[in-house]
């Protein structure tokens, strides 16, 4: 993986609220408030690491947060007087702006927003940020770490970011969870493309960094806009069942509908909405040969707890697990359009696929071209802690920790 970091103005960060301490356990926030009244002089060490096997992720999101939001206000009570009139306006603004109906109240907008503006100009002007004073050494988004292993230290004074603790390491567990699952996904389907479709199984806020964490692990394409806004990627996917009821449960229409609105979008025809995959599939496939149309694939996204017709017509319920999307249940379409004269349609598995559904789909060689996986990669641990291991260069750590050096550490410049 490269030595790459993402620029700081490439994530959306709250600074005026995580400079207040609005994300922050109120414990992180009192131990801040404690050490600038006593004008604590003694530098500390920090040290952040977790227990398991992972794919590192958040590492420059995190740094991004130390960049812009460690410091202290040189004026406190005039700080947290403007960023309680700045909560006041920005709910104001958001209440106003859902219901503009003429132009006094656009013009209200207008004032509000410039009003916003200048508030947050003087909150800045409030801050004094000590970014440049401390030490900050990190390993990369992306690289393989093993459990305790010390992925960044902070050296400093603690008043600076004492803070910060709570978003850093919240950033870092998530992100690093999300990776480290689509990493073993991908590890898992041999090469074959896997694709993110986890954009509904948590909140919408999570998109970004969700679908970044995952590219990370090596996800090929992701679902939504927004989860390719760091890198530049835009969203990738089929047709939705939805769409497929809007003509009245016709897949072959819909598809047909699909490819004529989006002709540089690959198409991918969604065949398990009447329950009969083989069918389904073998009619979309046979009308667009017809019409001159290219279909680039099928998509097989059976319930759980359904059992498609082609295994019921073919008396294959009893021989291993027949509800879902199965082995047998693979086979049967690849069959049925190799049969037919459709060798080049290829087909996508999605619905409750895990890393071990997948090694099992690929140990028996299933003819699956690509997978789509969603809440399993959503699912896990991987918490992380951080520790003062030192004061002043000299050992100090609660019972159990103590300080360890990776020579895999970089300077953050």
């Amino acid at each position: 993986m490269a030595k790459i970091r993402l620029p700081i103005e490439t994530f959306d960060i709250p600074v005026h609220k995580i400079r207040r301490g609005y994300y922050s356990a109120v414990y992180f926030w009192r131990e801040k408030q404690i050490l600038e009244k006593l004008d604590y002089s003694r530098t500390v060490l920090m040290q952040v690491f977790q227990k398991k096997d992972a794919v590192l992720c958040g590492t420059d999101e995190a740094i991004a947060v130390l960049k812009t939001c460690s410091g202290y206000c040189h004026d406190p009570k005039t700080a947290y007087d403007r960023f309680d009139q700045y909560l006041i306006l920005n709910r104001r603004i958001r209440a106003l702006a859902c219901s503009v109906k003429n132009l006094d109240e656009i013009d209200q907008l207008r004032n509000l927003s410039k009003e916003k503006i200048e508030l947050e100009l003087a909150l800045n002007s409030l801050w004094v940020n000590t970014a440049d004073r401390l030490n900050i050494r990190s390993l990369y988004d992306g690289w393989t770490i093993s459990p305790w292993e010390t992925v960044m230290t902070i050296d400093g004074l603690p008043q600076y970011f004492a803070h910060l603790e709570s978003i850093y390491l919240g950033i870092l567990a998530r992100r690093t969870m999300v990776a480290t699952n689509v990493s073993r996904v991908v590890q898992a389907a041999q090469g074959k493309p896997v694709l993110f479709f986890a954009d509904r199984f948590d909140h919408y806020e999570n998109q970004t960094g969700d679908g970044y964490a995952a590219t990370i692990g090596g996800a090929q394409a992701v679902a939504t806009d927004i989860m390719g806004e760091w890198w530049g990627q835009k969203g990738a996917g089929t047709m939705p069942h939805a769409l497929i009821a809007c003509f009245g449960g016709n897949t072959v229409e819909a598809t047909r509908v699909f490819a004529l609105s989006y002709p540089d979008v690959p198409c991918v025809s969604l065949v398990d909405f009447r329950n009969d995959c083989v069918n389904t599939a073998l009619e979309v496939a046979d009308h667009f040969r017809s019409n001159g149309l290219k279909l680039w694939g099928v998509r097989l996204d059976t319930s759980e707890n359904m059992v498609d017709r082609s295994l019921i017509r073919n008396n294959q319920m009893d021989s291993e697990k027949s509800t879902g999307v199965n082995p047998l249940l693979v086979n049967n379409v690849r069959k049925a359009l190799d049969a037919n004269g459709h060798r080049d349609v290829k087909i996508i598995v999605s619905g409750g696929f895990t890393a071990e559904k997948i090694e099992y789909f690929e140990k028996y060689k299933v003819p699956v071209d690509a997978y789509g996986c969603g809440s399993s990669l959503l699912k896990g641990g991987g918490d992380f802690t951080a520790d003062i291991v030192s004061v002043d260069g000299k050992p100090c750590a609660k019972k159990g920790r103590w300080e360890r050096p990776n020579i895999r550490l970089q300077l953050v410049e």
